[in-house]
């Protein structure tokens, strides 16, 4: 498997980002943006996503917005991304095995990271910038399984939540309940930051802003 990766080799932190094509159009004024915020050598490795609606999907759920439902495939993505591209990445690029690993992502990646972060304990962080918390199911999900990540970045635009969709103007509540229930887990450092603008701003910088505060975050740890 190619892979492309954006940052120092002996990096201590790897950052791993599902991402559509949006998001690597917006990979280097992420990737600026991040070196901009800490001084640490970080990789980034971006992994291409097929079905967005389908691979990061943790289980199904009708459509909420347009035509197009919701998968499964977030099992198969996790695994790929545990058995594939982090052993690669580590191969490749001579990482430290005492480095950090973190698992980011924007929207439903973001939804994907921060399920990913329930499921295992294999990710030291997760920065998850505007996740779709609203996802049906999710909220009550999240109470019965708690987050094993050390660092969790939450983050919303200040408008996100003024929206006609009933299931997606849920996003604000939802978000400050799941804040609320990291805030309670003592090994748990986490934040709620709001960013100015609706779900479409600045994608590209909020994922930045959310990969370096995890950063920071885990240097004590």
């Amino acid at each position: 498997m190619s892979m492309q990766a954006y940052g120092s080799k002996d990096a201590e932190y790897l950052l791993i980002q599902p991402v559509d094509s949006h998001d690597l159009a917006e990979m280097g004024i992420e990737i600026a943006a991040i070196q901009e915020r800490v001084k640490e050598p970080f990789l980034l490795v971006p992994v291409p996503v097929a079905s967005w609606n389908d691979d990061l999907s943790p289980w199904p759920a009708p459509p909420v917005f347009g035509n197009e439902a919701f998968g499964d495939g977030a099992k198969d993505m996790l695994r790929t991304i545990l058995e594939e591209v982090i052993p690669q990445a580590k191969a490749e690029y001579a990482l430290s095995p005492d480095g950090k690993l973190i698992l980011g992502g924007y929207s439903l990646a973001g939804l994907f990271a921060l399920w990913s972060g329930h499921e295992t304990d294999a990710f030291d962080g997760i920065a998850a910038a505007s996740p779709s918390v609203w996802f049906p199911g999710f909220p009550d999900y999240a109470k019965q399984r708690p987050i094993q990540a050390k660092a969790v970045y939450l983050s919303l635009g200040d408008k996100e939540e003024r929206t006609r969709n009933p299931i997606m103007r849920q996003v604000g509540d939802c978000i400050r309940a799941l804040y609320a229930e990291y805030k309670e887990i003592p090994e748990v450092d986490a934040t709620l930051f709001w960013n100015e603008g609706n779900h479409f701003r600045d994608a590209g910088v909020r994922t930045a802003k959310a990969f370096a505060w995890t950063m920071e975050a885990l240097k004590s740890r």
